[in-house]
């Protein structure tokens, strides 16, 4: 065996970064068995970083493109079709990251995408046939505009996205306008009723009584001013200045 080449440092220069997301040393590390795991699963985050677009996958053919990297990380003695079919499954089961197929130029496609928000979207994107990712790697990658909004814009403001909840998101979206959605979410939010359920009542009041926009800001206002005066006319009202 030659001699190892001694590491001289990295080098200052921010386009060379990777994000690990901090739950991989508070949750993961703890849990993973093997270094070929612990190698594996770096590798990933790293792959992914240098992908381009707002939503980030690998598709099977990436990996083989990877294979010299794979083969000289890792310790293993299988082929590389078994070694990587292993080290995929691992990182499934873990938990690190999802998938999902489809169907493109006649042929089915897995892809791999950070258990993510955005990843999760993705992949419910892909069930509900909303999106159909390319296999083009010139062209950006980028899911349909809407599922991406609603998926990602009930994830960072109201919790998880479950099937259940994306179906209901998805057959919202096919009643309502884009904009409609997004304002019932943030008036919910607002006024600190974080459910889709809340959201979806505000929508079909909507629908029946026809959108007002200042009328829907006037109450807002109100409710906020209310929720004030409740707070400093009350049990605090002696410690807060007004």
């Amino acid at each position: 065996m030659g001699k190892m080449k001694e590491f001289t440092g990295f080098k200052e220069n921010d386009n060379q970064l990777i994000s690990i997301p901090e739950d991989f040393f508070k949750e993961l590390l703890p849990k993973i068995d093997t270094i070929d795991e612990m190698k594996f699963i770096l590798y990933l985050f790293w792959r992914l970083e240098k992908k381009e677009g707002a939503i980030r996958f690998l598709l099977e053919d990436d990996l083989f493109e990877d294979r010299e990297i794979i083969e000289n990380i890792v310790e293993s003695k299988q082929t590389f079709r078994q070694l990587s079919d292993h080290l995929i499954d691992q990182a499934l089961i873990r938990g690190v990251i999802l998938d999902a197929t489809f169907e493109s130029n006649n042929r089915s496609n897995r892809i791999y995408f950070l258990n993510s928000a955005k990843g999760r979207a993705a992949v419910e994107a892909i069930k509900l046939g909303r999106w159909i990712p390319t296999t083009d790697q010139s062209v950006p990658t980028e899911i349909f505009e809407k599922p991406k909004n609603i998926f990602q814009l009930y994830e960072s403001n109201i919790g998880a996205l479950t099937p259940m909840i994306a179906e209901e998101l998805g057959e919202a979206e096919e009643t309502y306008p884009l904009n409609w959605i997004e304002d019932a979410i943030r008036i919910a939010v607002e006024r600190n009723k974080r459910n889709w359920r809340y959201a979806n009542a505000i929508l079909k009041r909507w629908q029946i009584e026809g959108r007002d926009v200042k009328k829907d800001k006037t109450k807002n206002q109100r409710d906020s001013e209310k929720d004030r005066r409740r707070y400093v006319e009350g049990k605090y009202s002696d410690s807060v200045e007004h």
